[in-house]
């Protein structure tokens, strides 16, 4: 599966997750930084890519809202705010882990929780 990490997770994680040879890409190396959480799907989706974020609320009202208007999307993956956020490996380790589950793909317009 291929990630896109939101802006509200730090580039570290995208690194890390890089050296264990998986694809992901941060908002911050694209260049999303302070893009709308609207154009931050749009971004994920047009490149087939799963959005990681911790930004729970607002992505699974715009994957509602993807769904009803028939828009690409390649899945939601919410990081819990019990995993600390500048706890960058343990992020990383708990994705690294769900990429190598049978559960580690999502669904168009899925949403899953990463657990840890």
């Amino acid at each position: 599966m291929k990630y896109y990490l939101d802006e509200d997770l730090s580039p570290k994680i995208a690194e890390i997750l890089k050296k264990h040879r998986i694809d992901a890409v941060s908002a911050h190396d694209v260049g999303m930084i302070q893009a709308s959480d609207m154009d931050q799907l749009e971004y994920a989706s047009s490149k087939g890519r799963c959005l990681v974020t911790r930004n729970r609320n607002d992505f699974i009202r715009l994957t509602v809202q993807f769904f009803n208007e028939h828009r690409p999307h390649a899945g939601i993956l919410i990081i819990p705010h019990t995993l600390p956020c500048d706890n960058f490996s343990l992020i990383a380790r708990a994705i690294i882990k769900y990429d190598s589950m049978d559960s580690g793909s999502i669904n168009s317009y899925g949403i899953d929780f990463l657990k840890h």
